[in-house]
């Protein structure tokens, strides 16, 4: 089987707005992650209605302490983050050194608290 090249960014455009068929667009969103490009996996996971991989890719955003991967997985599912999802974020952000997305995870928790 041959490797699935990543396209290019105009290509990426091209695809996400365009049209891609599930399948490849699952085959391309592999690739992504495999490259440690969860980001730009998000949207050819959408494309492949690939639910099971967009939860454990925002499992993995609030493990890992990475808020903005989690907004976008959040967007891409539609699905709202609550305090608790943020909390865990803070924690795991904070192990990581990541300090900007332990603060910003710990105001969104606190927004949400009130």
């Amino acid at each position: 089987m041959a490797k699935t090249k990543l396209p290019d960014p105009l290509r990426r455009r091209h695809l996400i707005e365009g049209g891609v068929d599930p399948g490849r667009a699952l085959q391309i969103a592999e690739v992504y992650l495999e490259e440690g490009r969860s980001i730009e996996a998000v949207a050819f996971l959408l494309k492949a209605e690939a639910r099971e991989q967009l939860v454990a890719l925002r499992e993995q955003a609030v493990g890992e302490g990475d808020a903005f991967l989690l907004r976008e997985v959040a967007a891409a599912l539609g699905e709202e983050i609550d305090a608790a999802a943020w909390q865990a974020l803070a924690g795991a952000a904070d192990a990581s050194g990541k300090d900007r997305y332990a603060t910003e995870a710990r105001r969104q928790a606190a927004r949400l608290e009130e």
